[in-house]
């Protein structure tokens, strides 16, 4: 058995009480993960060719004012 599949059958072992707080935790835990992630890839210039695109398109008059 992988260890995601133990964690699964744990997880479906929680009280909805316990599953709430899971859910809450691992919310958090991914979104600061993500967090991460995204900071390393604006650092690594990854994004860079994603801006340069969205700018030219504003430039060119293809937004909207949010």
């Amino acid at each position: 058995m992988s260890k995601v599949e133990a964690i699964e059958q744990q997880i479906e072992k929680l009280s909805p009480d316990e599953l709430a707080a899971f859910r809450r935790w691992y919310a958090a835990f991914d979104a600061e993960a993500w967090d991460h992630q995204f900071e390393a890839d604006v650092k690594a210039g990854r994004l860079d060719v994603l801006a340069d695109k969205a700018l030219r398109a504003h430039h060119a008059g293809q937004s909207k004012p949010l």
